[in-house]
């Protein structure tokens, strides 16, 4: 007669008990042993196991115990955590967020601005295109071609954007962009409400750098500018902007300045 083959069951070896589960839980929310970047399945049930918590468990225990508490070790979230009782930050984001509410008015446009830099980056063999079963192929060498700025406006209440490719992002280059809102994109309105974090070139003195007096006092004349608060370019709708476009038109090698100025104005046309 062939002997029957039966599982073992026990809780040390198939699965944890409730103190197993609460040390589990705890060691998965500690700080991972030195030299790792996290915590792992192997690593959690090889731990239990040295704490003399169980005699054995498989990562499948583990892991199916993970799920039930909704804990995920391997995943991390990137956020912008403001800074706690802070008086300035607080002010700033109440006046941003007044700016917000305010009801679309021609003569005075809310414009959102930030500014992001973009690597030049050229393909040094030609790539593979897509085919049926096949995805594109690129080779793992690339060609530095040093890197380019992008001054990023956009009206929340209308959607509409502009990028300006410069090759750099010195206080001349703001002047420039700023003269070209004030004067070409809205030479009609009254006053520009300009949202923007508090670089040290974003500031009217930046104007008088680039201009004549005369000149950069029109210009400063036509802003009223609001700062984000420090830590807090979030509320800038601009960096949200700056997210959709390195997404939708940004994320892949582009080797010349030329070449992403035709297509960042490509993708400012289509979505204006």
């Amino acid at each position: 007669m062939v002997p029957l083959l039966v599982e073992q069951t026990s809780t040390k070896v198939r699965g944890v008990d409730g103190r197993a589960e609460a040390r589990l839980v705890a060691t998965c929310c500690s700080e991972p042993p030195a030299g790792r970047v996290r915590w792992t399945l192997r690593l959690l049930a090889d731990r239990l196991v040295q704490l003399d918590v169980v005699e054995s468990v498989s990562r499948e225990t583990v892991r199916r115990t993970l799920k039930k508490t909704e804990l995920k070790p391997w995943l991390k979230k990137q956020w912008c955590i403001p800074p706690e009782q802070n008086a300035e930050f607080v002010y700033r984001m109440e006046d941003i967020l007044e700016v917000y509410s305010r009801p679309y008015r021609r003569r005075f446009p809310v414009i959102c601005m930030d500014e992001a830099g973009k690597q030049l980056v050229a393909e040094t063999r030609l790539p593979l295109a897509i085919k049926p079963g096949k995805p594109p192929c690129y080779d793992y060498e690339y060609q530095r071609n040093g890197a380019c700025n992008l001054f990023v406006f956009c009206q929340p209440l209308t959607g509409w954007r502009h990028v300006e490719v410069t090759d750099r992002k010195t206080r001349a280059d703001w002047a420039r962009a700023i003269r070209d809102l004030v004067d070409v994109r809205f030479p009609t309105a009254e006053k520009i409400v300009l949202v923007m974090d508090n670089l040290n070139t974003h500031s009217p003195s930046s104007l008088y750098e680039a201009f004549a007096p005369e000149e950069a006092r029109r210009l400063a004349a036509k802003l009223e500018i609001h700062f984000t608060p420090k830590h807090g370019s979030w509320l800038d709708v601009a960096e949200i902007m700056i997210g959709i476009m390195n997404r939708q038109c940004l994320a892949r090698r582009i080797g010349e300045a030329e070449t992403a100025r035709a297509e960042v104005a490509a993708w400012e046309a289509d979505g204006n």
